[in-house]
């Protein structure tokens, strides 16, 4: 089965976005905030722990640093500056897991620092040198410098697909600040026809070639809870197993 992958742990202290414990039953791989955009120790070693009573696989989501803008706005860092940023990132994160008995699964940046080096390859660059460092795969986007650049470094790169984020007319993702709820069987009758026909349509009303490794589905979206289970069934559904 095609796994989904879930933005989570994106709480901070009192203030509490997603509903974790809603999404993990349907989800095989958690992408776990690491402090920059969102989440704190405590939710990090929370989200950490939750995702290991559920066999989940637990991945760092490092970011800009740019919490107030919730790691969506882009910023102006050297190469060399934004690598030790993830690196202090997903060392945090793999302290968390090593403490739990777990390992770090991969690495998918988060917001804008993942469209920055969609589009930029010296951004890619940076990711790729932290992420060396510790020999896991990256969550990607196939046709931009995410599959030019990861790959020539070494690193394997997981090819995504977004269950509840708009295509535009170039394949690029249509991503803003706050997600917008979507009904859950159009997300998955979208990703239906992506694993089938490796095509999603755009915003434009065209189609453009996706290629589908992992499928997404954001914490933060409204009703993230409903459209990762109509997904998840569906992908069960293609394989020819249980849903449950």
């Amino acid at each position: 089965m095609i796994p989904i992958n879930c933005d989570m742990g994106e709480s901070f202290g009192l203030w509490r976005l997603g509903d974790d414990t809603g999404l993990m039953p349907w989800v095989q791989l958690a992408n776990v905030a690491c402090g920059f955009h969102a989440s704190d120790f405590e939710h990090m070693h929370a989200t950490v722990r939750l995702a290991k009573r559920h066999g989940v696989k637990v991945g760092a989501h490092p970011s800009l640093p740019d919490r107030q803008g919730f790691g969506r706005r882009a910023m102006a860092m050297r190469r060399e500056e934004l690598a030790d940023c993830i690196l202090y990132q997903v060392g945090a994160l793999t302290a968390f897991l090593r403490a739990e008995g777990m390992e770090l699964h991969h690495v998918k940046p988060h917001g804008a620092l993942y469209g920055m080096a969609a589009r930029d390859p010296e951004t890619a660059q940076a990711i790729a040198d932290a992420v060396a460092v510790f020999g896991v795969p990256v969550l990607g986007m196939a046709g931009t410098e995410h599959e030019k650049v990861y790959p020539a470094r070494g690193l394997r790169l997981l090819r995504e697909f977004y269950a509840d984020l708009d295509y535009d007319a170039a394949g690029r993702l249509v991503i803003t600040r706050e997600h917008r709820a979507i009904d859950p069987d159009e997300a998955a009758a979208r990703v239906v026809r992506a694993v089938k026909e490796s095509v999603v349509r755009t915003t434009a009303g065209t189609d453009v070639p996706v290629v589908v490794e992992t499928v997404c589905v954001h914490s933060d979206t409204p009703n993230a809870v409903a459209i990762a289970k109509a997904v998840h069934e569906a992908l069960a559904a293609l394989a020819g197993g249980s849903p449950h």
